[in-house]
């Protein structure tokens, strides 16, 4: 399983992610990018049909905002790093 969250302190909300992957990412009323599936918590799995949108997002990000790991970050983006 792959799970995602967007660290909002360092999200420069170019609506990249959006574009490639609309099913997993949207933006919060500040403009930033944040993930709908859980409300940027990282506790839903993303769906195994979305992986490819994910590593586009994840790749194509400027800021390298985007977080993906194989456990849940229960609202932490800096888990992991």
């Amino acid at each position: 399983m792959k799970y995602t969250i967007v660290n909002k302190e360092t999200c420069i909300a170019c609506g990249a992610c959006n574009d490639v992957a609309p099913e997993i990412f949207g933006h919060d009323v500040k403009g930033n990018s944040h993930v709908i599936l859980d409300n940027n918590q990282g506790t839903t799995a993303v769906p195994e049909k979305l992986y490819d949108d994910l590593e586009d997002a994840y790749e194509g990000c400027p800021s390298e905002s985007i977080k993906i790991a194989s456990e849940a970050f229960y609202g932490n983006a800096e888990k992991f790093d």
